[in-house]
């Protein structure tokens, strides 16, 4: 098992990226938004620290599952298509970090609504640059092996739901990869991670997100 806590600083932040999820994606923000962004930014790096934990397993893809140890993922045919010619696999999961609780507590209490929206949007995208980060060292990790790696699939998308999110979360040793933990409906808290799974292969790669075959419209990386 690998893992690793980040500093905000070691992360490469896209504002375009948290303004487009603001709603800004063929105008620019307003000043104050600029402002107000650029100041929680700063903020956060005093309080949130994020950190991801990943576990390489052997396993193998059926028609539409992946088995890893005793432990089976009906993922659905999308996500085991792209999976098939792995012949390992990576579980992962990546998260803000208990920090981020606190710091919202803190923004929220101020009673300044766009502090609360534009603080919550810099959260969605401080765990999407913590599993890039993740896959990095993933990378690598991989690169003198000469093996490659797919793009990460988690459950809730692509037909895979994500009621299998405890049998993801039982493969880690504590059952608490980075702290995080699950409601009865099996969402993650800190609400700001992310989970899911690698394929690992000589004959497999990284490719842009293929989003004509998945029937997902409101993914944080569709385009199109």
């Amino acid at each position: 098992m690998r893992s690793g806590d980040i500093f905000l600083s070691q992360l490469e932040i896209p504002v375009g990226e948290i303004y487009s999820s603001m709603g800004f994606r063929n105008v620019s923000p307003d000043d104050e938004t600029r402002r107000v962004t650029e100041s929680l930014l700063n903020e956060a790096s005093v309080w949130v620290h994020p950190c991801f934990e990943y576990i390489l397993m052997g396993g193998e893809c059926r028609k539409e599952d992946v088995c890893l140890g005793d432990v089976t993922f009906n993922t659905g045919h999308i996500i085991a298509g792209q999976l098939r010619k792995s012949g390992s696999f990576v579980v992962f999961v990546a998260s803000v970090g208990e920090g981020w609780r606190q710091w919202m507590r803190l923004v929220s209490d101020r009673g300044d609504v766009l502090q609360s929206y534009v603080a919550d949007c810099i959260g969605s995208q401080i765990v999407e640059s913590t599993a890039d980060f993740m896959e990095k060292r993933l990378h690598e990790y991989l690169y003198q092996s000469g093996l490659g790696y797919t793009n990460r699939f988690s459950p809730g998308y692509c037909g895979w739901s994500v009621s299998q999110q405890p049998l993801l979360f039982s493969l880690f040793p504590d059952g608490h990869p980075c702290g995080v933990t699950l409601t009865e409906s099996c969402l993650m808290m800190p609400e700001k991670s992310v989970s899911g799974i690698i394929g690992i292969g000589a004959d497999v790669r990284r490719m842009p997100y293929t989003c004509n075959i998945c029937t997902m419209d409101k993914c944080l990386r569709r385009r199109g």
